[in-house]
């Protein structure tokens, strides 16, 4: 009784207003476990038993410590998939041609750089090295002679498809307090478009993600996201979260977890996207190549029968990437951490950027029955014009992103050498992404802006402890 009291105090503390008691005093309803996950102690084992203390450049790239120790030698081999150059087929190494016709980068780790993350080009007209743009008519459909990817490279006597540049102009805002700030917004423009041109589409330019932690927020119950979700801001707190309602390659109904847009239901998924799209692989779950009709020099281009990357490569890899250690936060001292929270909390961040989530069973034992701190709801989000691609994937519309986690970004800049965040990467550090934050999260964002400016650093410090 005591505890479902502790409960419904948290719950009003945290904005949570659409809670159900039935008559024995028992929670019921979303409510109840959007409750249940904010009493939930928040400490700087953000990945539960699957935290590392770990910091420098390689501190995404190691196994969860609690993964046993036979699942060493597949996250070996997965690592080696992830890093792998692949080259143009036929090559001497059967096992790992294939790359093209057409592509982005010959490697995951190209883009994943240490398991982190990507960044926009230092100089304009610099190649997207770390970033794509994904493209799409007006119907949301994919362009029929690109796809829905621009890939700005290919393989020897296959024509590339262009290339994308990326500019800035300044935006000026001011805190609360008077002091001056500057945003870069981000202008896309195209070169070198081999099939026509680009007018009329939509398009989204995309970072590569860090790609710690993934396991545990796969197996993060749908009944979960359900609960947490408020499609028609029932509670009145301006916060909506959707699920973005997906089919799975079986035919099943899943909800969307990876990806931007969180397009992807699974990791096994998102990976064979991402190999085609990105690589040109194809797999038993792509099995054609990514050549548009239009692009003769593609389809025309030598190509094995069988799938570029084999199950086999395919599963290792993906276990690779569900068992990737999330590094332990780093905060002054535990007082610190707790005061950061509190001030996270207070501005309105925790709605969306849930701290606590929790997992059930899990194909594996080190990802089952954990708590952990991802920060995220892995629901989608209208966040405003300012960060709209209107650009709709599956029931995602052209303002609403997935909440990203925050885990593991204070180290970018020690891992990946920047500090670029939101999914294209405008942003030039957690002061400028949460300024650009609007729609639902405007209200969140004012709280930050018009904050003394110790306030506001209080926070700052303590997304870089993450």
């Amino acid at each position: 009784m005591l505890r479902a009291l502790f409960v419904v105090v948290a719950a009003i503390l945290a904005g949570a207003s659409a809670l159900v008691l039935t008559s024995g005093g028992a929670l019921t309803g979303a409510a109840d476990v959007r409750a249940e996950l904010m009493v939930t102690p928040v400490t700087p084992d953000l990945g539960g038993g699957t935290t590392r203390v770990v910091e420098g450049s390689q501190a995404f790239t190691f196994v969860a410590p609690n993964s046993p120790a036979e699942r060493q030698r597949v996250f070996s081999f997965g690592n080696r998939v992830f890093n792998t150059k692949w080259a143009e087929y036929p090559a001497s190494v059967q096992s790992f041609d294939g790359l093209g016709p057409t592509f982005n980068r010959n490697s995951c780790s190209g883009c994943h750089t240490f398991d982190g993350r990507g960044r926009p080009p230092e100089n304009v007209g610099d190649p997207m090295d770390t970033m794509l743009v994904r493209l799409s008519g007006a119907d949301g459909k994919p362009d029929p002679r690109y796809g829905d990817q621009l890939n700005d490279h290919a393989n020897l006597h296959v024509t590339p498809e262009g290339r994308a540049i990326i500019d800035y102009t300044e935006v000026h805002g001011t805190y609360g307090d008077g002091t001056p700030y500057t945003l870069a917004e981000p202008h896309l423009r195209f070169a070198d478009l081999a099939y026509g041109s680009l007018d009329g589409d939509l398009f989204s330019a995309r970072v590569a993600p860090q790609v710690i932690g993934l396991g545990l927020l796969e197996a993060v119950p749908q009944a979960t996201l359900e609960a947490l979700a408020d499609p028609d801001d029932r509670d009145g707190d301006g916060i909506s979260g959707r699920v973005n309602h997906l089919t799975d390659h079986d035919g099943n109904p899943a909800a969307g977890r990876f990806g931007w847009k969180a397009n992807e239901p699974s990791l096994r998924e998102q990976a064979a996207g991402a190999a085609l799209g990105d690589i040109g692989l194809t797999t038993s779950l792509d099995p054609r190549a990514n050549c548009p009709p239009v692009q003769t020099t593609c389809s025309d281009a030598p190509a094995q029968a069988d799938p570029e990357l084999s199950d086999s490569f395919l599963d290792r890899m993906v276990t690779y990437l569900q068992t990737l250690a999330v590094p332990r936060a780093r905060p002054v001292d535990d007082a610190t951490f707790q005061q950061g929270l509190r001030t996270f909390t207070a501005m309105g961040c925790a709605a969306c950027h849930m701290p606590t989530m929790q997992t059930a069973a899990a194909p594996l034992p080190e990802l089952a029955n954990q708590t952990f701190h991802p920060f995220t709801d892995l629901l989608l989000h209208d966040m405003g014009e300012g960060l709209a691609d209107h650009r709709p994937d599956h029931e995602a519309t052209g303002t609403e992103w997935r909440t990203p986690p925050l885990w593991g970004l204070g180290l970018v800049p020690v891992t990946n050498g920047h500090d670029r965040l939101l999914h294209d990467g405008r942003a030039r550090g957690f002061a400028e992404a949460i300024l650009w934050h609007g729609g639902e999260a405007a209200k969140a964002r004012e709280a930050f802006r018009t904050a003394p400016a110790a306030d506001r650093d209080a926070l700052v410090a303590f997304l870089k402890s993450l």
